[in-house]
């Protein structure tokens, strides 16, 4: 399955158990923007790119507790303060903040994303 399609009406809650690898966890760390409610995540690899993203949610208000492998996020101060460059410039997947940007916010200016210079990489991957 390519997406999931979510029609309104209904209240989604639950647990999901992540795979623990970074492919899993940054896009989810981008998309917790899209609630206000604390979030846990659990299983996170301890990595840069996972605590860089976690800096650019607290750069924009978000209170973040760290322990291990594990996360809580509460989104509910986020401010539109704009996604800080110097911590875009760190990894590559600060892109994955576009779509959520844009659902919170309405609008979204992305820096150019960084990470490893091991020649020319798409960003879907």
């Amino acid at each position: 399955m390519d997406y999931f399609e979510i029609e309104g009406g209904s209240t989604i809650s639950g647990h999901l158990v992540p795979g623990g690898n970074k492919n899993e966890a940054l896009p989810v760390l981008a998309a917790t923007l899209l609630t206000d409610q604390p979030i846990l995540l659990k299983n996170l690899p301890q990595i840069r790119d996972v605590a860089v993203m976690l800096e650019i949610l607290e750069s924009m208000g978000a209170t973040v507790s760290r322990d291990g492998s594990s996360a809580r996020i509460d989104n509910s101060g986020l401010r539109d303060v704009g996604l800080p460059e110097a911590l875009c410039r760190r990894i590559r997947s600060s892109i994955l903040f576009a779509g959520p940007m844009l659902a919170r916010f309405h609008r979204v200016v992305l820096p150019p994303p960084g990470g490893d210079v091991i020649g020319r990489r798409r960003t879907d991957t």
